[in-house]
């Protein structure tokens, strides 16, 4: 298994955007907001979905499953690519999400009640499947937000990042440098805490309001085996933390995130994410939520 993040930033530079640094100061301590969520499409998957397109064979026709973010970066980077795509959702995805995807111009298929559940039946569709994190060229994609980081600010110490499948974290684990990783997920969706507190990915509940985007029941396999033997951290916060998190990022910083995207902020909050210079990763803003 190779995770090549530098071969993957290469790749999808000419696609992707390089999203801002912003350094600022919260409750006297020092901190960095990588903002994220202004990606193309809302969020970080479409370096992933871009990565694993220009890496591999040509194709035609793409099929993923996704809560919601990861289809609509498949979708974008389909449509950038001239390639068709088509992406299940289960039947709970948001409608903004949902919506979004349809714009980009992927079909789009409503199937089961979980995202595992679409997942089973986009396998069966033909055309080339692009997971959504299990995937060392997905995990590499991924991993150009961390890149970045670095380069533009080695006084970096921390970088905090929600988790749900594991491919950004893992991702940004392998680009850190040695740096320490802050896995961060809401209780009750917490795939890998539970994997690290089990020695290898074990199913779990999924039951937050941050699960449209952080609801993988189990971590990936590929981003564990990256994140078993680096420098990070788990931490957990709880929803009302995560919600308090969201509404004070706009609050103060006029920053409209997604609940998910606010989960690394509440661990800062909490003063539970270690470092002289931490970086908190705002990962998504696909949310129809106003404030």
């Amino acid at each position: 298994m190779t995770i090549d993040v530098a071969a993957a930033a290469e790749r999808i530079r000419p696609y992707a955007r390089r999203t801002p640094l912003w350094r600022v100061e919260v409750d006297g301590r020092p901190l960095v907001l990588k903002l994220e969520h202004l990606q193309l499409t809302g969020s970080f998957k479409i370096r992933g979905a871009l990565n694993t397109l220009l890496a591999g064979p040509p194709v035609d026709h793409v099929v993923t499953a996704s809560g919601g973010n990861h289809g609509l970066g498949v979708a974008r980077a389909a449509q950038l690519l001239g390639v068709a795509a088509t992406v299940y959702v289960p039947v709970s995805a948001p409608e903004g999400k949902v919506r979004r995807i349809e714009a980009a111009g992927a079909k789009l298929i409503r199937h089961g009640a979980t995202y595992a559940e679409a997942a089973a039946a986009a396998r069966e569709h033909d055309g080339a499947y692009v997971e959504a994190y299990n995937d060392p060229l997905v995990v590499s994609g991924q991993g150009t937000v961390g890149l970045e980081i670095v380069a533009e600010l080695p006084a970096v110490d921390s970088i905090a990042v929600a988790v749900g499948g594991g491919g950004l974290v893992a991702g940004i684990a392998s680009a850190a440098h040695g740096r320490l990783t802050v896995a961060v997920e809401p209780e009750n969706c917490s795939a890998l805490h539970n994997a690290l507190a089990a020695g290898e990915p074990v199913d779990g509940p999924v039951e937050s309001v941050a699960s449209s985007a952080l609801g993988a029941t189990r971590v990936g396999e590929v981003p564990f085996e990256v994140l078993r033997s680096a420098a990070v951290t788990s931490l957990l916060v709880t929803d009302a933390e995560l919600l308090a998190a969201r509404d004070r990022l706009w609050e103060e910083f006029r920053l409209a995130v997604e609940p998910a995207a606010a989960v690394p902020f509440a661990a800062f909050l909490a003063g539970t994410v270690p470092g002289d210079l931490p970086c908190v990763v705002l990962c998504g803003a696909n949310t129809d939520w106003t404030p």
